[in-house]
């Protein structure tokens, strides 16, 4: 299964790369691919992703434009964004 990742604002200064094809292990019939198992992917590269996206940082995740959280499930050819929480005025 394949996903597009975007790192939206100081994620993708601190990553160093704004989005990237992700290759996920199939998922067999009766498991789903969650967000969550991108995040651990991603988190078993070290430093920085584990600092970056480690549990407890302000991160927040969208699939397809829709916010999500970890137990959302991921598809083939889904985007997923990491960003930031964002204040405004």
């Amino acid at each position: 299964m394949n996903v597009k990742v975007v790192y939206l604002a100081r994620l993708r200064e601190a990553l160093g790369c704004s989005e990237e094809m992700l290759t996920l292990a199939s998922a067999s019939v009766t498991t789903t691919a969650t967000l969550g198992d991108v995040l651990a992917m991603l988190r078993e590269r070290g430093e920085p992703w584990s600092y970056e996206l480690g549990e407890g940082r302000a991160v927040r995740a969208a699939i397809n434009h829709d916010m999500a959280d970890a137990d959302a499930a991921v598809r083939d050819g889904d985007e997923i964004a990491f960003f930031p929480p964002v204040t405004g005025g």
